[in-house]
């Protein structure tokens, strides 16, 4: 089924993918694009309209990104952003000007004129501003349908050329009735049904999956326990039954009694082809001595990678390996617009195929973490495990700060067993997307009865976020945090000292390694 699609040319903007989820979450099909996307390209995938995202430079910069002034006479809706905006004032004969004063944050826009984007019945909205440049004239043809204290035009549009332009980001959550905004372009512009669900993503994914495999090709999955994995297999037996074997490789770095607990779901709850290899005792020892952070991660990657080769070989011929990558996973390892430096290296991004020889499947390339747990739902997992906080591939490896052993893996599997525990017991699992425990190579003195302690510290780590491109710290009741301290001093014989991080991302990463 081809479905109504919008697509949106990314000039780098810190919020692209948030318009396309926002889109997504109308049940409107939305693909990301750089913004230098030949418009032959765009217009063999039919879009019911565009959007042109807001990005860093500036217009006037003689290095700034631009597109290809055709995708303005493409006969579709275009809805450029704040950068996009501009992007489409330079190009239709407009004039951008520096602003005297930068708008960043919350700002009041007056609405001038009746408009088939903006809503209805509001004469002010307060919005989400990031701009230092202004659209100090409209190009011709164009109506100001809104206005600001530091911006003579904050919106405009040529209805008669399907053609608007907002100087905010209607995508962030700041601005009021910015979904409807955006549903007003989605649905009335547009004229998108709504017509892509998880449902009918899942019955088209099996169909690829058949499609890519054939009727006898093989394929190994990868298992980690976690809902992506998961989710992968499920569509992968569900397109090609037995044909799948999962391999599960208990890498010795997971939570307390996870191991077991992902056999028994999988085996038994699932009825999944599943291999188990323990190798924890291998993984840790390649790990003796490392601190480095990004050593780790490569010693584990390439660690899996020997011990899934020696399973996989040793349980028959497969053609195609697949992998539970997502689309933030790809955002942080390669850059949607030009070169910049990847964060961190990803296990499950690039590299395997090489080593492995097989041919790669992704059916969750495209999806966001709250659309995997959508898919989840849709296929019948049961909603405890849908909602599982995610889990770093590398594991506790990189929430031991310096050298992993077995006895610092102990400490920390007990520590973060009590605030995970707590915080379950405090009713906030769900709400979190992230909480867990961290051990700091930091020992510091401490009194337990009347006897001198010096022992470890624990960080405990709460953010919340929609898909973990960004986080803010969570603000835990005193009271949660209090239990979490006591707890872990009292239980966990080490450990002296429980401090809160309250960093948010950026600057900070969620995972402190």
């Amino acid at each position: 089924m081809a479905h109504q699609t919008i697509l949106v040319l990314d000039f780098g903007s810190q919020y692209t993918q948030l318009i396309a989820r926002r889109l997504r979450e109308l049940s409107v099909y939305t693909e990301i694009l750089p913004f230098d996307t030949a418009p032959e390209e765009i217009g063999k995938r039919r879009p019911a309209g565009l959007v042109l995202s807001g990005g860093p430079s500036s217009v006037l910069d003689s290095r700034a990104p631009h597109c290809d002034a055709a995708v303005f006479e493409a006969g579709v809706p275009v809805l450029g952003i704040c950068y996009g905006m501009q992007e489409m004032t330079r190009a239709l004969g407009g004039q951008v000007d520096p602003a005297p004063e930068r708008e960043y944050g919350h700002a009041a826009v007056a609405l001038r004129a009746s408009s088939r984007l903006l809503p209805a019945g509001a004469d002010e909205l307060r919005v989400w501003a990031s701009h230092g440049d202004r659209v100090a004239g409209a190009p011709a043809g164009f109506e100001v349908t809104a206005t600001s204290a530091n911006a003579p035009v904050a919106a405009m549009e040529d209805p008669s050329r399907r053609l608007y332009g907002l100087l905010f980001h209607p995508e962030v959550a700041h601005t009021d009735r910015g979904a409807d905004i955006l549903r007003n372009f989605a649905r009335d512009i547009c004229g998108c049904r709504g017509d892509w669900t998880m449902t009918s993503f899942a019955d088209e994914a099996i169909g690829r999956i058949r499609h890519r495999v054939g009727t006898d090709g093989r394929v190994v999955c990868g298992l980690s326990g976690g809902v992506d994995s998961t989710v992968t297999a499920l569509l992968l037996h569900r397109a090609i039954g037995d044909r799948l074997t999962c391999i599960f490789v208990d890498n010795g770095l997971l939570r307390l009694n996870e191991a077991e607990q992902i056999r028994r779901r999988f085996e038994g709850r699932m009825e999944l082809p599943l291999v188990v290899e323990d190798a924890g005792p291998h993984f840790v020892g390649r790990l003796a001595g490392v601190t480095d952070p990004e050593r780790k991660r490569k010693i584990i990657g390439a660690t899996f990678i020997d011990v899934f080769e020696r399973v996989a070989e040793g349980i028959g011929q497969f053609d195609f390996l697949a992998q539970g990558t997502l689309y933030p996973d790809v955002i942080e390892s390669v850059s949607v617009v030009g070169p910049s430096a990847p964060i961190k290296s990803h296990h499950n991004v690039g590299g395997l195929p090489e080593r492995l020889r097989f041919a790669l499947v992704e059916p969750l390339r495209a999806l966001f973490k709250d659309e995997v747990r959508a898919l989840g739902t849709a296929l019948g997992l049961d909603d405890d495990f849908v909602w599982r906080q995610p889990f770093p591939g590398p594991g506790l490896a990189v929430r031991i700060l310096g050298e992993v052993t077995p006895q610092r893996l102990d400490l920390l599997r007990r520590a973060d067993a009590i605030v995970v525990g707590e915080v379950r017991r405090a009713g906030l699992y769900r709400r979190l997307w992230q909480s867990f425990a961290v051990l700091l190579p930091v020992q510091s003195v401490g009194v337990m009865g009347d006897e001198r302690t010096y022992e470890y510290t624990i960080a405990v780590r709460a953010v919340e976020s929609r898909d973990g491109m960004t986080a803010d710290w969570a603000r835990l009741p005193h009271e949660l945090l209090a239990a979490i301290s006591s707890r872990v001093v009292n239980e966990v014989q080490g450990i002296n000292r429980v401090v809160y991080d309250i960093s948010s991302k950026p600057p900070s990463t969620i995972e402190w390694e």
